[in-house]
């Protein structure tokens, strides 16, 4: 099926926006199901599935609303296809119960989620990165997700692939944490190598419908994930958001069946967090000041280290790829010989409470915010790095 992608655009580089790289990335990932509701800036994402489903044989569906939407991506999982949403801050505010629903009943499913400014209706076509909490936390409960935050058109392609990947490895919702800026941005993509992309496939069940358990695990790796038999195919399945033991079947008064399960769903991402936790650094060997920054903000956060360093300042860089889970022990080490931590943000303070959570008692943790639509110039970064508005 990624060939017929790749042979049905006719071309190796394409010049679009980020909505588009994120529509193409999911049909190299072979998402065939995708339900959506019509909301600025991530709009230009169900006008391309919409184009593209039906000329691969999938379906598109454009639901009521944003709870309709996750509802139907979660029951098109179910059946075994790679299914999508894409929504903004109202909408995805909206989906918060139903993807509480997808982490407890180990449904995947990939959620772009292209930021605009909030609260509320906010900015529908400025550039925020205010859901970065809620999309750990926005769901009530212990859980455990995934997020991806691109910084450029060419990795929001890249990193829909890998979120389809990761959702399927892990049984898990991922949402591809983007902004109006990236959305809206146009530039070169090339498109993957067919003979070489990743396209993972959720672990099939190993044994008969007679002994089928839908939540048994060790017998996958990683190991606390349970294969899967979709919906269809022969097997008896259970699925519900109640506390259920290894047959699906509620059981919501035992104390061990619900710690057993909730530690499960969340040690089978933080168990393997350094095959999900995503980074780039720079200059951080020698680095007295670091820089952390994710998505569009690290554009302008590389810029300003870079002249920081050919003013003779040690100024490192981190940039979270993965932004949940995040990394507490890796960014420990990364951070520990750092007096100054800066971290720009296009909000007023969200990824910064891990980061102080982690930092040197004697470290100073800077928080850089923008926010109003407005992404920060290098200029502005490089002056809470000199120290102007520290």
């Amino acid at each position: 099926m990624t060939n017929d992608v790749i042979r049905l655009l006719g071309k190796k580089e394409l010049f679009i926006q980020g909505d588009d790289a994120a529509v193409y990335g999911a049909l190299i990932a072979d998402c065939r199901f995708f339900a959506g509701y019509p909301i600025t800036p991530a709009t230009e994402v169900a006008e391309g599935m919409a184009t593209w489903m039906p000329r691969l044989g999938g379906v598109y569906v454009q639901m009521e609303d944003e709870i309709a939407s996750i509802a139907s991506v979660i029951g098109a999982s179910c059946t075994g296809v790679k299914s999508m949403t894409a929504t903004s801050g109202p909408g995805f505010s909206l989906m918060q119960e139903c993807i509480g629903y997808a982490c407890m009943a180990e449904i995947p499913c990939v959620i772009v989620n292209v930021q605009r400014g909030g609260p509320s209706t906010g900015q529908p076509t400025e550039a925020a990165q205010g859901d970065v909490m809620q999309t750990m936390w926005g769901t009530h409960g212990d859980h455990q997700l995934i997020a991806l935050a691109p910084k450029s058109v060419q990795e929001t392609l890249d990193l829909t692939i890998e979120a389809f990947n990761l959702s399927e490895d892990y049984r898990v919702p991922v949402v591809l944490l983007m902004d109006a800026e990236i959305g809206h941005m146009r530039e070169k993509v090339v498109l993957p190598d067919v003979t070489k992309v990743r396209v993972d496939e959720r672990h099939p069940a190993t044994i008969g419908p007679d002994k089928y358990r839908p939540y048994r695990t060790g017998f996958t790796r990683p190991s606390k994930v349970p294969e899967f038999a979709p919906f269809g195919s022969g097997y008896r399945t259970y699925v519900t958001g109640l506390t259920h033991d290894k047959r699906g079947f509620p059981v919501t008064t035992s104390a061990e069946v619900h710690e057993e399960l909730v530690r499960r769903l969340v040690e089978k991402v933080q168990d393997d967090i350094d095959n999900i936790w995503y980074y780039e650094e720079s200059f951080v060997e020698d680095a007295e000041i670091i820089v952390v920054s994710y998505g569009t903000t690290s554009r302008p956060a590389v810029s300003a280290v870079k002249m920081a360093r050919k003013n003779g300042l040690k100024v490192g860089h981190i940039r979270l790829i993965t932004i949940w889970p995040f990394h507490y022990e890796k960014m420990r080490e990364l951070l520990k010989n750092a007096h100054t931590i800066i971290v720009p943000e296009m909000n007023l303070g969200q990824m910064i409470h891990p980061i102080r959570e982690i930092a040197n008692r004697d470290s100073k943790v800077i928080l850089a915010p923008k926010i109003g639509g407005a992404i920060h110039t290098p200029y502005e970064i490089l002056e809470y790095i000199k120290g102007e508005k520290i």
